[in-house]
């Protein structure tokens, strides 16, 4: 049955041994993070925090810690995701098909979102920043951090869910020059959905308002990092891979409300007000410092009965976003190779930090009247690799032809050595 909310996921995980309880006091301070770290890097279950000091809601970590867990969590749905996505492709196949295909029909009925003003349980409660799991993960962190956020915007010139963006942008609570409880940070890269939204709020001199959800049905975490192209909701996307559509409402000061999380922050972002944000251990091994990023000024701070707080930590890889990255590959399959024209393979190298480094095969169709063979398709199948999503964060990207298909992208020694030797 597809989870309600992220309490029923970690009940069935733990059901099937897959879930730890930690009953005993644990400090959000470097504590809980230095406990994560140990237990993913033995590949251990997914940890439910019953007693966080300082604070009276649970916190779960670990809960994508492995592939296969994710792909246990998605069991009942991660087929009928890939067959769609499959079929974006081979629209008539469906249409030949109708009967055998009608689950598929079922299932995209789960993308549309459903508005519900009544009965929102995560707005059972008004509280505050400083209730929260302020959890701090690294020692030289500039205060706790949100580490498993679903960051929800709107477009100004076309309001309402279809058009929105939920994205995992990262949020500090605390620390620096934020005045508790009424300020934190919003760190995002430019080319975001988020940033498209801003832009558009800037020019009209009008704050952005910002929804920010934690917690709910584990798909709309994967959602929120789901690289889907310009144009698709990510909570459509949320719908199918749970199975259950994304059952939202507005507040009354208009901020929209993930009905199934388990907490939720709104607030606005005014033009032209940042502050320091950082500094932050990041995924790449090393504390990215502290630069001027988007203001976010408290409005509410919601929360449901028996609320969890969710968090991963990032560091040198692999970590827990590798089992993201892993179960997104599941998913697309070879998505990518049929948007992009001539590309072969594609492989984001998690040992790298997962953006800096691509590999990739293409194809290189030489033209016939040159007498020495040439990279020229490659070079445009190179910069469409480079101006596509989250791809397009890449430092370095090496790719070469391979027609008698020696080479895997997944076999990195192998394929440095015959770029290398080439």
């Amino acid at each position: 049955m597809p989870y309600r909310s992220l309490e029923e996921c970690l009940l069935d995980l733990e059901k099937n041994g897959q879930l730890v309880r930690i009953k005993e006091e644990t400090d959000p301070q470097l504590q809980m993070a230095a406990i994560h770290l140990r237990v993913h890097e033995a590949g251990g279950p997914a940890l439910l925090f019953e007693n966080v000091k300082g604070c009276r809601f649970r916190a779960a970590s670990n809960i994508f810690g492995t592939l296969n867990r994710s792909k246990f969590i998605f069991r009942e749905q991660l087929e009928i995701v890939q067959r769609l996505i499959e079929f974006k492709d081979k629209p008539i196949e469906a249409i030949k098909h109708p009967f055998k295909n009608f689950h598929l029909g079922l299932a995209a009925f789960k993308a549309l979102p459903l508005k519900k003003q009544s009965g929102v349980p995560v707005m059972l409660q008004q509280i505050q920043i400083s209730d929260l799991p302020l959890i701090k993960h690294w020692p030289m962190d500039g205060g706790a951090f949100v580490t498993l956020p679903q960051v929800y915007t709107e477009d100004i010139d076309q309001p309402g869910i279809m058009h929105a963006n939920l994205g995992m942008y990262r949020i500090q609570l605390n620390g620096n020059n934020y005045i508790n409880n009424k300020e934190i940070g919003l760190h995002y890269q430019l080319h975001r959905g988020i940033g498209v939204h801003q832009t558009k709020a800037n020019a009209k001199g009008l704050p952005l308002k910002v929804s920010v959800f934690a917690g709910g049905p584990p798909s709309h975490s994967v959602a929120a990092v789901m690289p889907l192209p310009e144009g698709i909701s990510e909570m459509t996307f949320a719908g199918v891979l749970g199975g259950r559509r994304f059952r939202y409402s507005y507040d009354t000061n208009g901020f929209c409300i993930s009905n199934d999380a388990d907490f939720v922050i709104t607030g606005e972002v005014y033009p032209g007000e940042n502050k320091l944000e950082g500094p932050f251990g990041d995924h790449l091994g090393y504390y990215s410092l502290q630069h001027d990023f988007p203001l976010m000024k408290v409005r509410n701070v919601y929360a449901k009965k028996n609320a969890i707080w969710p968090f991963t930590v990032v560091g040198r890889p692999p970590q827990e976003d590798t089992s993201f990255g892993q179960l997104i590959h599941a998913i697309t399959g070879s998505a990518l190779q049929k948007e992009i024209p001539g590309l072969k393979e594609v492989h984001a190298v998690d040992a790298a930090g997962v953006h800096p480094l691509l590999l990739a095969i293409g194809s290189e169709r030489y033209t016939p009247y040159q007498q020495a063979a040439q990279p020229a398709e490659l070079l445009t199948i190179a910069n469409h690799v480079l101006g596509t999503g989250q791809l397009s964060l890449a430092k370095f990207l090496f790719i070469t032809a391979d027609d008698d298909n020696k080479v895997s992208t997944h076999h990195i020694a192998d394929y440095f050595r015959f770029v290398l030797e080439r």
